[in-house]
């Protein structure tokens, strides 16, 4: 299939198409992972985009059973410079070629991936144009001035109804209910809690500060998504009601991290193309250590409008200094804006887990 690549300040790049026969317009960022395409693509945070990846061999250990972080791939498309048809991999059970066919995503490969990363590196993040059916550059100009890039995919990534994950544990200890509130939750994530005898309860989003209490969690977790988190108003003024209602032990990771940010009083904005990736340095000011983390996002806490706010900066990235979490100097509240479940990436912060679980413990032992 012939592969097309249009960007909406006219650049074009053409290439051999692979997966789905169709087009499809999106946000179009770069992703410097070296393995873990197939966590990528699965990653809800990634709804509305179409991933460019940095690393340029993508399919040579083809698609397994058990590493999707969700149903479905949510990117609208991807990138990549080098595609292996013949993977060599004894979990490999198709092709990337035919996984992205049977979930109807298209790709576009034999492009030079690299001049298209230094392009969004310079401009930013651009509207994009990914075709695999042949259309011809105006009918791509068309399309891409038609498209909207969404900022609220975060409303429809999330469980469409409340949902009870048991825990993975063989404690004899009873299980910490944890509430938690989704926003396209990686898979990974939940898992983490659940290996730690946490029972989850997801909710979907917008779902009231108080039937969430009703439930009597022991921590509320608020969860990675798509999306820009100003959009996400009902979940802000919902999140503002917990903090204010519960006193309980609440944590943040990524959408959410910034969700809770916004709630507290503080502002965010987007940064010029995102951090994505497994291999982004950040300083833990607590642990006076620095850690290699795995993050996707495209939008940064304002440094200055929270720390007035009752909260502490934990961790910043040590390649641009943004925020990187926070802690609440009064209230059981953290959060950070990188993944510590990994998934790809290294699991370094997991540390972080056995925090939020050592303050739901602190915190029923002083009820």
């Amino acid at each position: 299939m012939e592969g097309l690549i249009y960007l909406e300040d006219g650049t074009v790049f053409k290439g051999t198409g692979f997966g789905f026969k169709g087009t499809a317009v999106g946000e179009l960022v770069f992703n410097t992972a070296m393995t873990g395409y197939q966590k990528i693509l699965t990653d809800p945070s990634y709804k509305g985009q179409i991933i460019n990846m940095t690393y340029p061999l993508i399919g040579n250990y083809g698609i397994s059973s058990v590493d999707n972080e969700s149903e479905k791939v949510h990117a609208f498309g991807v990138v990549v410079k080098d595609l292996c048809d013949m993977p060599s991999n004894s979990n490999s059970i198709m092709t990337i070629d035919k996984w992205l066919r049977d979930m109807g995503v298209p790709g576009v490969f034999g492009v030079d991936t690299r001049q298209i990363t230094k392009k969004i590196r310079n401009k930013g993040t651009v509207k994009c144009v990914i075709s695999t059916e042949g259309i011809s550059i105006s009918e791509a100009a068309e399309i891409c001035d038609r498209g909207q890039i969404r900022g609220d995919w975060m409303k429809e990534a999330a469980v469409k109804e409340k949902t009870v994950m048991k825990s993975l544990s063989d404690s004899d200890e009873k299980p910490l209910s944890v509430a938690v509130i989704d926003f396209g939750v990686k898979g990974n994530i939940l898992t983490c809690l659940r290996e730690r005898n946490c029972e989850l309860t997801l909710y979907p989003y917008g779902t009231l500060a108080e039937q969430i209490l009703a439930g009597k969690p022991d921590g509320i977790f608020l969860t990675n998504g798509p999306g820009d988190p100003e959009k996400a108003e009902e979940a802000i003024e919902e999140v503002r009601h917990l903090i204010n209602m519960s006193g309980i032990p609440m944590f943040g990771i990524c959408m959410g991290h910034q969700v809770l940010a916004i709630a507290l009083g503080g502002k965010t904005y987007k940064l010029k193309y995102g951090h994505r990736g497994g291999n982004h340095g950040v300083f833990d000011k607590n642990t006076k250590r620095s850690y290699i983390t795995s993050q996707n996002h495209g939008y940064a806490v304002q440094y200055e409008s929270i720390i007035l706010k009752g909260m502490e900066i934990t961790h910043l990235n040590l390649n641009d200094g943004t925020v990187e979490g926070m802690e609440h100097r009064d209230l059981p509240i953290f959060s950070v804006q990188f993944h510590p479940e990994a998934s790809p990436g290294p699991n370094d912060t997991g540390y972080l887990f056995d925090k939020f679980i050592a303050m739901m413990k602190e915190d029923k032992n002083n009820a």
